[in-house]
């Protein structure tokens, strides 16, 4: 007969055999810095790394437990200001450190969106460009099983965006395009009632601009037919910002 020692051993032994960990690698292809952020949903506990900087050309890794549900972004135009306050241009997570520490991207921007299943099941994952755009990301699955594509957005929306919603920089330049939701805060735009549903929140004149240049990332609230990833079998993921179109 075993003892209490030994049963607590064997189930100790069980549960750590059956842990995963899903690694997340971040490149920054971008030919500037990119300061990458999470948010990790539902209340849970946040990664290790919230917030770092990303030099141009390099890679960086985080690891999530698994099941894990949350975003990643891209800030860009960051700084710390005498005082020792960090800010940046895009995208900015209002914490005053590099470190969101559980603070979400003030839009406009680029997110992608991971829901990662155990026990092998079908992760969801996608871009979104439903909070604006503020740099061109994409999102591969590494490893895994079923249809596991990458889902893009390489084009540069700022090149296009209409003047009503254009971040522009110090210099004048447009740093970041809003959506017409975030600009407008209407229902037509935001999907909200009483236009909160497919047949009453169509694509729009503004969310059809993402939609052209990036047809893989969500335009809008309801842009699921061509805009939703899927991948089986616990695969990583690889995050690029400023991939090759």
């Amino acid at each position: 007969m075993m003892n209490n020692q030994v049963i607590l051993s064997l189930t100790l032994a069980i549960f750590f055999a059956g842990a995963h960990a899903a690694t997340i690698t971040f490149t920054n292809s971008c030919p500037y810095t990119v300061w990458p952020g999470s948010l990790t949903s539902d209340q849970q506990p946040q990664l290790s790394s919230t917030g770092f900087e990303l030099a141009s050309g390099a890679s960086s890794s985080l690891t999530t437990p698994v099941p894990w549900k949350g975003r990643f972004w891209g800030r860009t135009g960051c700084s710390t200001d005498a005082s020792g306050k960090f800010s940046c241009a895009t995208a900015e997570c209002s914490s005053g450190q590099v470190t969101c520490n559980g603070n979400g991207a003030i839009p406009p921007a680029s997110l992608v969106e991971i829901n990662i299943v155990a026990n092998g099941g079908q992760d969801f994952y996608d871009v979104s460009l439903v909070d604006g755009f503020n740099l061109p990301v994409s999102v591969a699955p590494q490893g895994g099983t079923g249809d596991c594509q990458t889902s893009s957005c390489p084009a540069n929306v700022n090149a296009v965006c209409p003047a009503e919603l254009q971040v522009q920089g110090s210099d004048g330049s447009v740093i970041a395009c809003k959506s017409a939701c975030t600009q407008f805060n209407q229902p037509q735009y935001c999907c909200t009632p009483p236009n909160d549903t497919p047949d009453t929140c169509p694509p729009t004149n503004y969310s059809q601009i993402f939609e052209d240049q990036c047809p893989q990332a969500y335009s809008y609230a309801y842009d699921d037919v061509n805009s939703t990833f899927t991948c089986s079998g616990g695969p990583n993921y690889v995050i690029t910002f400023c991939p090759s179109a």
